[in-house]
């Protein structure tokens, strides 16, 4: 659980500019709401 916490985070700006913009968000997003994960 505290590994999906640490993954719940949106992308570093660094990486934006590192990849000239191609990804704009992080695809892995959970939250905590809508997705449940099997614990």
């Amino acid at each position: 659980m505290a590994k999906a916490k640490k993954q719940n985070r949106p992308l570093p700006q660094w990486i934006r500019l590192r990849t000239n913009n191609t990804i704009r968000y992080n695809a892995k997003r959970r939250n905590w709401r809508r997705t449940k994960m099997n614990i």
